[in-house]
C-alpha cells in the first residue's frame, strides 16, 4: 500500500506541523525570490543597455537620449560642459580631466562634500567615463588611490582609455555591480557616487557592501536623486524614467533606514531644492520635480 502524504489524504493538522503549509510556504518563497531576482536583472539590463548607448554615442560624437539628462549626452561639447557647470563643477574641473571623461552626466558634485585628503583611497560607485574618479585622483595625489566601479563594459573601456590617454597611474577601473563590489574589506577611506545608487534595485545591499569596504572612520559622500514623496505607480514602472535616474529614487526616510541598518552613523541627507531647475529638463512634461530632487548623502562607518 502506498503511503500518502498529509497533503494527499487531507488529514487535519495544526498550522505549525502541517507539511502542506510548509511545502506551500517554501514554494511561494522560492517563487517570490525568483520573481524578485528576475525583476532586479531586468532593471540592471535596462540600465546597462541605456548607459552603453550613452558611452557609444559619446565615443562617436553623437547625441543620445535627452541631452540635458543624467542618461543622455549631446554631440555638442558646449552643452555637456553647461550641464556639468549646472551640477556644481568648475571650469578648472573640466580642464583637468581627459577629453571624453565629462559627458554632462550626474545630479551634483560629490567631491564638494567629500573633503578628500592626500593619500586617501577613494572608491567611485558607478564611475562611468571616469570624470569624478579623475578629479578625485588629483586630490588624493600619487600616494592615494581611486578605484572606479561600473557594470557597463562600454563605460569601463571608455574610462580605462581615458586614464591611459592622460597617464593617470593612481586610478583603476573595475567591472562590477555596486551591490557586490569587487573590492576587499576595510579598504576605502571615502566612497563617492554621482546619481547611481538610485539605479540599483537593491539599495539596502549597496549600503551594506559600502560599509564592508570602508575602513573604520570611512565616510560616504554621495550626490543622488531622492524622492520627496511617494511616486505614482506609472512613474515607478517607467523604464525610461528609471534609467533616467528618476523612477528608482528612494524616499529620504528609506535611505536613512538603509544606512542605519547597514551600521552607518552621522547620517545626513540634504535635499537641494535648486536641483529641480535642471531635473525638470530630464523628462519634459512629466512633472517629475513634484516627486524627486537631488541631495547630498553623507554617513560614517564607526
Amino acid at each position: 500500500m502506498t503511503n500518502k502524504s498529509c497533503c494527499e489524504t487531507g488529514t487535519e493538522q495544526s498550522t505549525e506541523s502541517s507539511c502542506c503549509d510548509e511545502n506551500v510556504l517554501r514554494a511561494t518563497t522560492e517563487t517570490s525570490t525568483a520573481e524578485l531576482n528576475k525583476q532586479s536583472d531586468d532593471v540592471r539590463n535596462n540600465v546597462r543597455d541605456s548607459y552603453a548607448k550613452v558611452a557609444e554615442a559619446n565615443n562617436n560624437n553623437e547625441a543620445c537620449g535627452i541631452e540635458s539628462s543624467c542618461c543622455g549626452v549631446s554631440d555638442d561639447l558646449d552643452i555637456n560642459t553647461l550641464n556639468s557647470l549646472r551640477l556644481g563643477y568648475s571650469n578648472d574641473d573640466l580642464d583637468n580631466v581627459p577629453g571624453g571623461a565629462d559627458m554632462g552626466l550626474g545630479c551634483g558634485n560629490p567631491r564638494a562634500i567629500a573633503g578628500l585628503s592626500e593619500g586617501e583611497t577613494v572608491v567611485d560607485l558607478g564611475s562611468g567615463g571616469g570624470f569624478d574618479a579623475f578629479l578625485a585622483a588629483r586630490e588624493v595625489g600619487e600616494s592615494g588611490k581611486v578605484i572606479g566601479i561600473d557594470m557597463t563594459p562600454t563605460m569601463l573601456s571608455k574610462a580605462r582609455n581615458n586614464a591611459d590617454k592622460a597617464n593617470f597611474e593612481n586610478v583603476e577601473f573595475r567591472l562590477g555591480e555596486i551591490e557586490h563590489l569587487p573590492i576587499e574589506d576595510n579598504v576605502a577611506d571615502v566612497i563617492i557616487s554621482n546619481c547611481v545608487i538610485n539605479l540599483s534595485p537593491n539599495k539596502a545591499q549597496v549600503f551594506r557592501d559600502a560599509f564592508r569596504i570602508l575602513k573604520v572612520g570611512g565616510r560616504l559622500a554621495i550626490s543622488d536623486v531622492v524622492a520627496s514623496c511617494e511616486m505614482p505607480e506609472e512613474m515607478k514602472n517607467d523604464p525610461a524614467l528609471y534609467a533616467g535616474c528618476m523612477a528608482g529614487a528612494s524616499l529620504i526616510e528609506d535611505l536613512e533606514t538603509y544606512m542605519a541598518d547597514a551600521g552607518f552613523v552621522q547620517i545626513k541627507v540634504s535635499p537641494k531644492d535648486d536641483s529641480k531647475e535642471f531635473i525638470k529638463d530630464w523628462a519634459p512634461g512629466k512633472n517629475v520635480t513634484d516627486y524627486v530632487l537631488s541631495a547630498h548623502i553623507e554617513a560614517v562607518k564607526p
